[in-house]
């Protein structure tokens, strides 16, 4: 485990989600066509807005029980695995799925996903678990958690592509309500 403190991990890793998934620009980054972005020169550019420096980066990937980023065999690039609202190709190939992913969310939102299925909005995918536990976790971000059954094995019958990013999560563009067991898993 790293020296560095819990909350500066926390910190960090928030900081590195603005920049690596969705506003590269407020600090004059550029992520390459598949999201990379130069360790050193985010370093470099993150400097006058949130210090950053190259073990507190690593200590961000190694303990992040999410695993958002990845860092470049070589060692000198870095982006998120999964999240994008930028534009970017992630290099995903279409796989099987289990025949049930889960999706947590708040109680308040039910209605709506029932009315118009789970929508990708300004992400790139919808993100799907493969268990219940993480799903019900991410519910518990925005409110009183409930967790959604997807029936992934029919939407691959009826030609929807699932893929799974390098930390697990599954995605897909969308998952119509005809889909989604409402009575919750």
């Amino acid at each position: 485990m790293t020296d560095i403190a819990a909350t500066e991990l926390v910190s960090a890793s928030t900081f590195l989600s603005l920049v690596l998934r969705h506003r590269p620009d407020v600090i004059g980054l550029s992520l390459d066509a598949e999201g990379w972005a130069d360790i050193d020169e985010l370093i470099r550019r993150a400097h006058a807005r949130r210090p950053l420096t190259r073990p507190l980066i690593e200590a961000v990937v190694e303990n992040s029980h999410k695993q958002r980023f990845a860092i470049s065999a070589d060692g000198q690039r870095i982006r998120a695995c999964q999240g994008h609202s930028v534009d970017v190709d992630l290099g995903f190939v279409p796989v099987t799925p289990p025949a049930r992913l889960y999706h947590g969310t708040a109680t308040r939102f039910v209605a709506s996903i029932q009315r118009g299925g789970l929508l990708k909005r300004s992400r790139r995918h919808v993100h799907l678990s493969a268990d219940t536990d993480t799903a019900t976790h991410v519910g518990s971000r925005h409110g009183t958690p409930v967790v959604l059954v997807v029936h992934a094995a029919e939407m691959v019958a009826a030609g929807h592509a699932f893929y799974r990013s390098e930390n697990g999560i599954w995605l897909t563009d969308a998952v119509p309500a005809d889909f989604i067991d409402f009575g919750m898993a």
